[in-house]
C-alpha cells in the first residue's frame, strides 16, 4: 500500500489527469517545488519557472483546483473498491515499487496490484509472444517458462490469449511466481475466459496495471502495458511473433531499456517464426534453445536468485576458478579473505582472478579487493 495519504494520491491523480502533463513534467514540478500540495497552491508565475510548464499548462493547473475535493472524493471510492478486490496501490515512491523499472525512461508513477511483490521479483524474465502459436510454439512456451520457474526465476508476461497464457499457466504449474501486466484496469479481466488464470496469478505473483479501475483494455494501452514488461525484467524471451506482432514492441522496449533480447528460432515459411528469425538475423536477439541459454547469458545479474545453480561451466571456468568466483558477490573482498575462503594460496588467488577479469567476470579494487561485474 501506498504512504501517499489520500489527499496527495489525488493531487497526483489531478495532475495526471491535465492534458499536457505525464510523469516528466510531475517531476519537474516536484523538483522545484518539493511536494504534491505546494504544485498546487504555487502561484502562476512560479509554475512557470517548471521546465516544461507552458502558460497553458500553469492556466490548466491552477484551473484543476477547483477540482480536487471531487478528485479526493474520487479517489477514496477507488481506494474503497481495490480494498474489496485485495488490491492496492503503490507510486514510485513508494519502497515496494520495483526498482528495476525505476530505471527505465518514463516508468509509471501509479502502479495498480493485485497479489504482492518480493524481493526476488527484481531478478524476473519476461517471456512474449503471440495469440496465435503453433505446436511448436506452446511446446517450447512451457518448457522454458517451467525450467526457468525451476530455477526460482519470476515469468512476466501480459496475460493475453496464446504464449502469455502458456507461459503464465506452465509457471503455476510448477509452483512458481509469475506476474501479469495487463492493459485494462484490474477489474476488467481481458481476455475474459483468464478470469481464473487472473485469480491463480494474483494469488502466487502479482497483476499489476498501470490503469486506473474501469478502464477497459482499448488498443492504445497496450504499448504502455509492453513497456512495463520489459521494465519490469533482466531480459525478455519472445517465442513465437509475427513481424507485425506485439511481441516485436515488447522487445523494441527491451533494446531501449537496456535489457537482454532472447528468441526461440522458428521453421522459415511459418508466419509465426517470422519475428522471431528477424530478430536473430538482425542480432537484436540471442538465439536460445533451452532456459540454460538464457541463465549462462545473465548468470551474473541472476546469481542472487540462481546461488549455486549458475551453470557456470557453461562459459569455460576452470576448476580454481570456479571455487574463486562462487565466494564472490557485488560486495568486495579483500584478496586474503578470498584465499581463505577458497584454501588456496594468495598467489594462486591472483593469478585465477586476473584469469576471471580478462573473462569480463571479475573486477578489482583498489587494496586488492575483488567483486564481480
Amino acid at each position: 500500500m501506498t504512504n501517499l495519504n489520500i489527499e496527495d494520491l489525488a493531487r497526483l491523480d489531478l495532475l495526471l489527469s491535465i492534458d499536457g502533463i505525464g510523469p516528466g513534467k510531475v517531476r519537474n514540478l516536484l523538483s522545484k517545488f518539493h511536494s504534491l500540495e505546494k504544485i498546487f497552491s504555487a502561484n502562476y508565475n512560479t509554475l512557470l519557472e517548471v521546465d516544461g510548464i507552458s502558460n497553458n499548462l500553469a492556466q490548466r493547473i491552477h484551473q484543476s483546483c477547483k477540482l480536487l475535493l471531487t478528485k479526493i472524493t474520487e479517489t477514496k471510492i477507488e481506494l474503497e473498491k481495490l480494498d474489496k478486490l485485495n488490491a492496492s496501490i503503490i507510486t514510485v515512491w513508494d519502497k515496494e515499487y520495483p526498482p528495476i523499472l525505476k530505471k527505465i525512461y518514463d516508468p509509471p508513477l501509479i502502479l495498480f496490484i493485485k497479489g504482492k511483490l518480493i524481493e526476488t521479483d527484481n531478478f524476473s524474465i519476461s517471456m512474449v509472444g503471440t495469440r496465435q502459436p503453433t505446436n511448436y510454439g506452446k511446446i517450447q512456451a512451457e518448457r522454458l517458462a517451467a525450467d526457468l520457474s525451476n530455477q526460482n526465476i519470476t515469468i512476466i508476461s501480459g496475460l493475453a490469449r496464446g504464449i502469455d497464457s502458456i507461459s503464465h499457466s506452465a509457471v503455476l504449474k510448477n509452483n512458481g511466481r509469475t506476474i501479469a501486466i495487463v492493459g485494462s484496469g484490474l477489474d476488467v479481466i481481458y481476455p475474459p475466459e483468464n478470469k481464473k488464470l487472473f485469480e491463480a496469478i494474483s494469488e502466487q505473483g502479482a497483476v499489476i496495471s498501470e490503469f486506473k479501475l474501469g478502464t477497459k483494455p482499448d488498443a492504445q494501452n497496450f504499448p504502455r502495458r509492453n513497456r512495463i514488461i520489459s521494465g519490469m525484467s533482466l531480459g525478455c524471451i519472445v517465442v513465437e511473433t509475427r513481424i507485425e506482432g506485439g511481441a516485436m514492441q515488447t522487445a523494441a522496449f527491451a533494446l531501449d531499456q537496456d535489457r537482454e533480447v532472447f528468441a526461440v528460432p522458428g521453421n522459415l515459411g511459418v508466419k509465426q517464426s517470422e519475428g522471431t528469425n528477424y530478430l536473430i538475423q538482425k542480432g537484436e536477439a540471442k538465439l536460445i534453445r533451452s532456459a540454460e541459454d538464457v541463465l549462462i547469458e545473465l548468470e551474473l545479474k541472476l546469481k542472487p536468485v540462481l546461488g549455486k545453480n549458475i551453470p557456470k561451466q557453461q562459459i569455460g571456468l576452470s576448476l580454481f576458478e570456479e571455487k574463486i568466483f562462487g565466494v564472490l558477490s557485488n560486495e568486495p573482498l579483500q584478496i586474503d579473505k578470498i584465499a581463505s575462503s577458497t584454501n588456496l594460496s594468495t598467489s594462486d588467488c591472483l593469478v585465477h582472478l586476473l584469469s576471471l577479469e580478462f573473462k569480463g567476470l571479475v573486477k578489482q579494487l583498489p587494496g586488492k579487493m575483488f567483486a564481480i561485474l
